[in-house]
């Protein structure tokens, strides 16, 4: 089976990693993209492609009052601006705490984790003396509020922080960072945490010159004699993801410390990119995600820990067009801002894979006997409160014609269903509407569902509106509606799992 949006599951909490626990995936949120979908639209996306891991680069509020009740488990983080507050004054760790955490736990949002900065020692150097004395006390506010068990504290490093990280084995902290990273490792030994890492093979490959063979950097298969060898240990590495991990196994393992896990915070590869990025592309982007899902899922480990999980997120949801920099920063997401997958995962031979979509495409449609007033309200509340663009059926447009009822509310039936992702509950209207696999687009009107109309699974922005059910008992518009009721999918990503 050939997963045709990005899919992932939840398996066990991400505090605790260990040989005998499983990994996850998760995706990072950024926000720097023109056409951001609003917080509600965000969590739909979520739940429809059961994401159950997220990271996000702030607190904001309407984030986390969306994911309430989504079960999601969520790692906030505090913004390299406000280490220094925050590292200098228990009490302003304790306000930050009071106003970024404990509402919204009681409020159902799971957070699970909290980063205080993020890649401090390489981006802002003059913040480390204060780096430890924040985690501390935010770490120390957390825990004042009964959470400490249920709130990791920890802090993101760029790979940047290990030296000479080939072989692994010879790996250690840039000795700049030695003392500050020493107190770090202590810090997560002591509080039960965990080291987050950035790591992002693509941008060694591009800096090797050429030393790194793509396929490496890809996780591709090599055959055993291009597979690069640790002198020190005779550990064979097949790819540059575990090398890296690894190296920070070691690097830790030379200031003597042994049983900090590692969370992947970041890693991925850009779908586009410029003239000098020849390799940023979307084969490419794909073949690194659907290995990095398969290989982290399947719970290989490393070389030095095999089968200890190493839970990632991937970077990122969206595609983030105002971004500065080159092409490539702009183009790292699995989504566009209207929800459309960038490009097509390859995950086959996987079990019941967690999908919107289980082989082929499906539409929403307009039921053969319904009732012509049901459907005359059903498509006037569609491109009304559900906010699908019907300009599409007006006269003289592509979809105008044939000039009926049930031709209409087919259309906006079907580009609500693929705004709200498949969502289960989206394609009812008070039970005049059905899913099909048939595609009912026709000359000239091309489908929203349609493998040409390039927007399957779509959520576009606007305040979302919840689609008309026949099973309502409350009334929000002209029509009422419940709460949706996300896509139960079958299935868990077997161990098994093969890629193209």
């Amino acid at each position: 089976m050939v997963v045709n949006i990005f899919t992932l599951l939840l398996l066990l909490p991400l505090a605790v990693v260990s040989a005998d626990q499983d990994a996850f995936v998760g995706v990072n949120i950024g926000t720097a993209l023109s056409d951001m979908p609003n917080p509600t639209q965000v969590a739909i996306l979520l739940k429809s492609q059961q994401i159950r891991h997220v990271r996000l680069y702030d607190s904001d509020p309407a984030m986390l009052f969306a994911l309430s009740g989504t079960g999601i488990q969520v790692v906030v983080t505090i913004p390299n601006q406000q280490l220094l507050a925050v590292g200098q004054s228990n009490a302003t760790a304790a306000n930050w705490v009071s106003k970024n955490i404990l509402p919204y736990i009681s409020g159902g949002t799971n957070i699970s984790a909290v980063s205080v900065g993020s890649e401090v020692l390489t981006t802002v150097p003059n913040a480390a003396a204060v780096l430890v004395p924040a985690m501390r006390n935010i770490h120390s506010a957390v825990a004042a509020a009964g959470l400490d068990s249920r709130i990791k504290v920890s802090t993101v490093h760029s790979s940047a922080v290990i030296l000479d990280s080939f072989p692994p084995s010879q790996a250690f902290f840039n000795r700049t960072w030695e003392p500050v990273m020493t107190q770090v490792l202590e810090f997560l030994r002591s509080t039960g945490s965990y080291l987050m890492l950035n790591v992002y093979p693509y941008y060694d490959y591009v800096r090797s010159n050429g030393a790194i063979p793509l396929d490496y950097a890809l996780f591709r298969p090599l055959p055993p004699e291009k597979e690069a060898v640790d002198a020190n240990t005779l550990l064979r590495y097949s790819n540059v993801f575990d090398a890296v991990v690894d190296a920070a196994y070691f690097a830790m393992l030379y200031l003597n410390y042994t049983n900090i896990p590692v969370v992947v915070t970041e890693s991925g590869w850009p779908s586009k990119g410029d003239a000098s990025e020849p390799d940023a592309t979307l084969d490419n982007a794909n073949a690194y995600n659907s290995n990095l899902i398969r290989h982290v899922l399947n719970n290989t480990g490393t070389p030095k820990h095999p089968g200890v999980a190493i839970s990632t997120y991937i970077y990122e949801l969206y595609n983030e067009d105002l971004r500065s920099g080159v092409e490539s920063e702009k183009n790292w997401g699995l989504f566009d801002g209207n929800g459309r997958p960038v490009y097509v995962l390859n995950l086959i031979d996987s079990g019941a894979v967690l999908t919107n979509d289980t082989g082929g495409e499906k539409y929403c449609v307009a039921k053969a006997d319904a009732d012509k007033k049901m459907l005359q309200a059903a498509l006037d509340w569609a491109c009304g409160p559900g906010k699908v663009n019907c300009s599409v059926m007006l006269q003289g447009e592509a979809c105008y014609q044939p000039d009926t009822v049930a031709a209409h509310a087919t259309y906006a039936f079907d580009a609500y269903y693929h705004r709200m992702a498949m969502a289960d509950g989206t394609c009812d209207f008070n039970g005049v509407a059905t899913v099909t696999t048939t595609d009912p687009s026709r000359d000239g009107c091309t489908f929203p569902g349609s493998d040409g109309s390039g927007s399957n699974g779509t959520i576009i922005n606007g305040t979302t509106s919840l689609a008309p059910s026949s099973n309502s008992t409350t009334s929000g518009s002209s029509l009422p509606f419940d709460s949706i009721s996300f896509v139960k999918l079958v299935g868990v990503l077997l161990s098994s799992v093969a890629f193209l």
